[in-house]
């Protein structure tokens, strides 16, 4: 049987690449993305329409049901942008695989130096971060309690329908990427690695966009090409989720495909671009409603590449105020389509329905909205804090993560940045005093989790992507897309400061806002100072191959040491690899392992346990190493108390010091949780677990 959805999976996989081959130009790069752009789209529309038939946790109904949507865009494809030129990608990527060789042996001794040393370290990245995908458990904050959580519950239950979840997430994050999570696992024989399966893939594919989008601004520049998708593949928050669950990742990639159509419909005029820059525009908005803050940044990018058109015929990339209305609208029309296709049935109607919002609950917008300072003081209240937000978020920039995962590389951080906090403290800004717009205080000396964890760009950006790009953005660098592109990020960046309080856990968010930055990069190689040149600007070699080394030393650092997943011994903690599932998936929560393996010990793998547990407990490693487990939820968020349904086995629960819904009975057993353990983010409850027949 498994062998069975397995060959299924790969004639999908082979249908996709043909159905993106009918659609897409004769070009290595854009079949890549418009077929990870389909594999995308096509099983996140199946989902929904299975999960209306109770056929979520059917495998032979995925199995078959994904051919559809494909066959559809191929057909409506051909009717409004037909494709005349066939193709065989598999001889193209020979092809591109023999050029690429010939680009890096042409190239100077320091450019095969520079790329050398990038190629090398993604390459042992890459490596190493597949084989921590393939076996090594997800034990991520968010997935433990509610990405992974609720992929299960629909699972087991049939349907991707509201049903009341402990943690708010499971009913109000968007659903279309637990459709493709659903499905990997299913197809691929139940194997719970599989989850990370789209998570994985868009980092490579985010990689692949860089480098389109970079080849249409360059007008096809190699070396500046490889040089941006190189650096974005050591960007030490994106490459950091390439072996988790979080979503961020998934939304990048997302992303990535609707900027490159978008540049490229600048480049050739065609409408097949404007309706894939659509088809994506619907994905990532129903991915994840963060999309929102990347509003008015992919507006500005659509401005510079789709309603102002360059001057034809000219040998100079030219901006003129010629509107392009038919592609306005051609646009639009698209995305009103993709959005009601793709968009709205993720659940953003449902949350309104119940809780009268798009997002989700009242509690949950006042934890992490602009309510927290319009609350007090209005919106005059929300700019000072919001600009405070701006110069902590600069900050947590500034600094060699990874590197300091080691305590030389923590000395050196600690000492380059001594000037910072001696302007911060001079200019009275009271970064770390002020909590009222914070989620967790600013720091100048962030928790080891926080920035282990959660890096933000590394030394490339704060050393060559914003130099470069306030050179760009006040015309000492001449060019067009870098000061639309500038806007754009400089506006996503004002939207996660002022959106929401401060979070020390914010860099994954910028990754979106790290797509825009990294194409800085191609600034060295198509000006007056190129390291193209031979012999020239000695200085600014220098600097670049310094930067670079010491990006790809902290990105190995960040792999090796990657304190929630390790690859090898390190920390004082064994190798993710060696670990048994519970103590890995409660890493973050270690006060509660004991726990949990008591749990486990005593509850067989097919029972159905009623859950009182409360919003941040970790759910998910309760379902068994086989994930066989039914676990009932009867403390929904922000609801009442449920009665335990007819048949469970077994009651677990959190005596809570606030809320004490179960009283203990003489045989209830009491799982306890480690109470010495100091310095826990949250810490644990203390569980009981009753049999109940």
């Amino acid at each position: 049987m498994v062998l069975i959805s397995l060959l299924s999976f790969g004639v999908f996989l082979g249908y996709i690449g043909r159905t993106s081959a009918g659609i897409c130009r004769p070009s290595l790069i854009e079949w890549l993305i418009t077929s990870f752009l389909l594999f995308a789209g096509s099983i996140i529309i199946t989902g929904y329409c299975l999960s209306a038939l109770d056929l979520t946790g059917n495998t032979w109904a995925w199995a078959i049901a994904v051919f559809i949507p494909p066959t559809i865009l191929r057909v409506v494809f051909s009717k409004i942008a037909p494709q005349t030129t066939a193709f065989s990608p598999l001889k193209m990527v020979v092809s591109r695989w023999h050029a690429a060789q010939r680009w890096y042996v042409s190239g100077t001794i320091y450019l095969r130096f520079l790329f050398g040393i990038m190629i090398l370290s993604v390459a042992i990245i890459g490596i190493t971060n597949l084989l921590l995908v393939l076996f090594t458990v997800p034990n991520e904050w968010d997935s433990m309690t509610g990405h992974l959580n609720r992929v299960i519950q629909y699972i087991q239950r049939g349907t991707m329908a509201h049903f009341g979840g402990t943690n708010w997430n499971i009913d109000t994050y968007p659903k279309s990427v637990c459709t493709i999570q659903i499905y990997s696992y299913l197809i691929t024989g139940k194997f719970e690695n599989a989850f990370k399966l789209i998570h994985h893939l868009s980092y490579w594919i985010t990689l692949v966009a860089v480098f389109g989008i970079a080849q249409r601004i360059t007008k096809n520049r190699l070396n500046a090409s490889f040089f941006c998708a190189l650096a974005f593949a050591l960007f030490l928050d994106f490459l950091m989720q390439a072996v988790t669950t979080e979503t961020d990742i998934v939304l990048a990639a997302y992303l990535s495909c609707l900027l490159y159509f978008l540049f490229t419909y600048r480049v050739t005029y065609e409408n097949r671009y404007l309706y894939l820059a659509a088809l994506s525009f619907g994905v990532v908005y129903g991915h994840k409603v963060t999309f929102t803050l990347l509003l008015p940044s992919v507006f500005v990018v659509m401005i510079y590449t789709v309603f102002l058109q360059k001057g034809r015929g000219q040998k100079k990339e030219n901006v003129t105020l010629n509107i392009n209305w038919p592609a306005i609208f051609k646009l639009g029309i698209a995305i009103v389509v993709c959005f009601c296709l793709w968009t709205l049935p993720t659940g953003y109607v449902k949350n309104i329905q119940v809780f009268g919002h798009p997002i989700g609950p009242p509690t949950s917008l006042k934890h992490q909205s602009i309510e927290r300072a319009t609350s007090n003081g209005g919106y005059r209240n929300l700019f000072e804090q919001g600009s405070r937000n701006v110069v902590r978020y600069a900050y947590d920039f500034v600094n060699l993560d990874g590197l300091r995962n080691v305590k030389i590389g923590q000395d050196i951080n600690r000492g380059m940045r001594i000037p910072l906090v001696w302007l911060e403290d001079k200019l009275r800004m009271r970064l770390d005093e002020t909590t009222e717009f914070s989620i967790v205080p600013f720091s100048f000396e962030r928790r080891f989790e926080f920035f282990n964890g959660n890096p933000y760009w590394g030394i490339f950006g704060f050393a060559l992507v914003f130099p470069l790009l306030f050179l760009a953005l006040f015309g000492i660098l001449r060019s067009p897309a870098h000061w639309f592109l500038a806007v754009a990020l400089l506006l996503h960046f004002a939207a996660l400061s002022y959106s929401a309080p401060y979070d020390p856990w914010k860099g994954r968010y910028f990754q979106e806002t790290g797509v825009f930055g990294v194409l800085f990069l191609t600034l060295l190689f198509t000006h007056k100072y190129s390291l193209e040149k031979s012999g020239y600007s000695v200085a600014l070699k220098t600097y670049v191959g310094v930067v670079t080394v010491l990006a790809c030393i902290s990105a190995l650092l960040a792999v090796f040491l990657n304190f929630r997943c390790l690859p090898f011994d390190a920390l004082g903690r064994k190798s993710a690899f060696k670990m048994e599932r519970i103590p890995m998936m409660t890493f973050a929560r270690p006060d509660i392992t004991q726990a949990y393996l008591k749990f486990d010990e005593l509850v067989p793998d097919s029972a159905t346990v009623a859950l009182g547990t409360i919003n941040d407990d970790f759910e998910y490693p309760l379902y068994g190493k086989h994930l066989t487990r039914r676990l009932i939820p009867i403390r929904p968020f922000e609801q009442p108390l449920r009665p335990i349904p007819p048949g469970t086995d077994y009651l677990m629960y959190a005596k809570s010091d606030t809320i004490d819904l179960f009283k203990p009975l003489p045989t209830d057993i009491r799982l306890g949780t480690d109470t010495t353990m100091k310095g826990m983010i949250v810490k644990g409850e203390d569980y009981y677990l009753r049999k109940l027949k």
